[in-house]
This record gives C-alpha cells, structure tokens and sequence, in this order.
C-alpha cells in the first residue's frame, strides 16, 4: 500500500479560506465534539458561489458565515447549497443559507427525505421499539433508564429548518459548477445514499465523509433500519470508487486535510475493518450479546456517547459477519440477541 501525501502545510483558521485548486476554497467549521471540525467548500460559480455542506447549526457558525460572506466571497450570493448527506455537520446550516440568498439545496434523495423525517421527530423520551433494541443488545434495565432520559428526536437541534423542497442529485448526474462539469458518486454505508462530486478536469474529488485520510467513517446499524448491512454496503461502495475515480485525484474531506493517494486509502480502510471483523470472530469463543463484544472489539472501556457511537459500529461488523455466513443470531429466552460463530475464527481468517 502506498503512502498519503497531504499537498497544505496548514489548515484555515475560522472565517479564512484557503484555495486549494483555481476558484475552489477550504473553510473549516469547528465542532462540538471529540472530532472537532468540519472542512467545507467554496466554489466561484458565475456571479456567485455554490457552497458544500455547511456546518452545525448555531451561533458561532452563522456568524463565521457572515465573516466569510463580507470577506472571502466579496459579497457575492451563494447560489447553491450541496450536501453530500444528512448528517448535521453538514446541513446543519442549509436551511439558513437557502433562506439568507434564496438559493436552491441540492442533495440525494434519500439524504434528503430521511433528514426531513428526522427533524420532525421528536419525542420526549425514546419509543419502546427503540427501547427494545439496546435491551436486545444486551443493556441493563439501568442503562435503559438512562438511555430514555436522553430525549429522543435530538437530530433537530444541530440542524436549521430544513427546506421543503430541494433539488434531486442521483448517481452518474453532471453538474455544472464552476465552468466545469461535476459527476456525483454515490457511496452508502455510512448514510443511505452519500454524494461525492468528482471534477475529472480539475482532478478533484469532495469526498465528504466517505473517504477520509486519517479516520474510518462511523459506519453504524441503528433503530432506524435494525436489521441492515452497512459495513458491506461501505465496503463495496469504497470498492467501486475506487474502481471509477482515478488514483491521482485530490481529495477533499470532510475531516482531516486534502490528501493524495485515493485507492491506497481505500485499501487500508478494508485491511482495518478486516481486522476489526477477525477480532469479532475470535471474541465470539462462546455466544455473547453486543455489548459483551464492545470490549474485545474496541479494547478499551467505554461509556456515554462514545458506547453509543461504538455499539452501532459493532453491530453493523457483527451484521457483516453474518451475511458472509459466518455467525448466526439467536434470540434468548430473556429477549437478548446472542450472537455465535458458525464457522471456527481462524477457518473464516483464512
């Protein structure tokens, strides 16, 4: 596998752009949380701007907006806002730009729906199928306790009121931004239907979070669909990227810096979730239920958020494992899943 190069010494303070290819800008928006930023960009489109992703909703970050609307972009309108996905990092703030300019939101479809749903549902505490699935992957009734304590429906505050009506971008689509044509890529795994917009011209690629050079993207089996693979569909999707896009594109992340070294990148992605699949096969000696995996699988304790984060990442591996048909599910008399191997660990290494 090769190495990654990474072409910037540095990356932009707040309200500051860095030009990473003719008329393409690099913003960053911090966050939060344990990963504290989020890249997004500026392209010079005729008169105005078309903007991708956009940041948590909030103060500080509409105002780093106004910073960058009377400094870099001169004052011109954005005239389109993308998303490469629902996740509220990045269309935290769509809703505040296509109000402030009028401008159209362009994303996938079911990037789209499934952000609209989710901004409508809210609830002051978890529902009981929701419930029910942490209590089949093995929670105490205290920790349930504690999950329903949360709320339910917390999406919608990191997101600014969605727009009603968007833009469709599908597979395969060209776009015109820029005076250059953009072809949307598709991947899926760590959300339904994730666009990475891909410039052959310019020998660009904003990958969003489907590719990133220093972290795996959270990639995770949740209430919303319980019984689904998206390890598998990730994996492959990383595959077929890599099999359509060229090796000597920039990258443009989410997360980290711009990089070079596309299939290297996508090659040790799957070399380190084969690990973490190997570690799950030799930790089921006997059959557990999900969170007594979380342990073995991550080799540190966790708690709070970072368990939550952890335990859908474990249960999409564990998913994976059984539709390659090497570990089954069983249902307990208590209702817990408990999962067991099929096939002896080092027979599926191999």
């Amino acid at each position: 596998m090769g190495s990654l190069s990474f072409p910037f010494e540095r990356v932009p303070a707040p309200g500051e752009a860095i030009e990473v290819a003719p008329g393409v800008h690099w913003v960053r928006f911090s966050l939060p949380f344990s990963l504290d930023h989020i890249n997004c960009w500026l392209i010079e489109d005729g008169e105005g701007w078309a903007v991708v992703d956009t940041g948590l909703r909030g103060h500080e970050t509409e105002a780093q907006w106004h910073r960058l609307f009377e400094g870099v972009m001169g004052g011109r309108p954005v005239t389109r806002v993308f998303a490469t996905h629902l996740h509220p990092d990045h269309i935290g703030q769509a809703g505040f730009l296509v109000r402030h300019f009028g401008a159209s939101l362009w994303m996938t479809r079911a990037e789209f729906l499934l952000a609209r749903i989710l901004c409508l549902d809210v609830r002051p505490e978890p529902p009981a199928e929701a419930v029910e699935f942490y209590r089949r992957c093995g929670f105490t009734p205290e920790m349930l306790e504690t999950y329903k304590a949360r709320g339910f429906g917390n999406f919608s505050l990191g997101v600014s009121e969605m727009p009603l009506g968007y833009r469709r971008m599908s597979d395969g689509d060209r776009i015109e931004i820029g005076g250059d044509e953009w072809e949307v890529v598709v991947g899926r795994g760590h959300s339904p239907e994730h666009a990475c917009l891909w410039s052959p011209a310019r020998k660009l690629m904003i990958s969003g979070d489907q590719v990133l050079p220093r972290i795996s993207s959270n990639v995770s089996v949740g209430v919303t669909e319980p019984e689904a693979d998206p390890l598998t569909d990730w994996l492959d999707s990383l595959a077929a990227i890599a099999g359509r896009v060229p090796d000597d594109v920039l990258l443009l992340p989410a997360h980290n810096e711009p990089f070079h070294g596309l299939h290297s990148r996508v090659q040790r992605l799957a070399v380190g979730h084969q690990r973490r699949l190997d570690l799950t096969m030799n930790a089921l000696d006997e059959p557990r239920h999900a969170l007594d995996l979380m342990l073995p699988m991550f080799r540190r304790k966790l708690e709070g958020t970072d368990l939550m984060l952890a335990l859908g990442e474990g249960l999409a591996h564990l998913h994976c494992l059984r539709t390659r048909g090497l570990i089954a599910r069983e249902e307990a008399g208590d209702g817990v899943h408990y999962w067991r191997r099929l096939v002896a660990a080092r027979d599926a290494a191999e």
